[in-house]
């Protein structure tokens, strides 16, 4: 499976694991919420973490009997710069919009 396959919510777990520093359940829910502006339900935050988890995207962990930590495997990093490497190259040609004396959208290529 690569990036193009995975839901954006998916795609938006790895970058918040990426990023934290001790990524666990409740702490990939508040910064997904902080950045959604919305409450994740955990029924749809732990079976997409389990699905990445069974994709060999992330590795999970248990911190105690309640909580697990996760974290991305080497196949999660190199999913995560495939995508990188993507969109830099897509937005080489970096454009604006602009509108008319009508109103209408264009876009320019800078």
């Amino acid at each position: 499976m690569g990036m193009q396959e995975l839901t954006a919510f998916q795609r938006d777990l790895l970058y918040v694991i990426a990023d934290l520093d001790r990524p666990y359940g409740l702490g990939i829910k508040r910064e997904l919420e902080s950045y959604y502006g919305s409450d994740v339900n955990h029924g749809r935050l732990y079976p997409n973490l389990d699905e990445l988890v069974e994709e060999d995207y992330l590795q999970k962990e248990a911190l105690d009997d309640r909580t697990n930590a996760y974290r991305l495997t080497d196949a999660g990093r190199d999913l995560i710069d495939r995508r990188r490497d993507w969109e830099d190259d897509k937005l080489d040609g970096e454009t604006s919009t602009a509108s008319t004396e009508d109103g209408e959208n264009i876009a320019a290529t800078q």
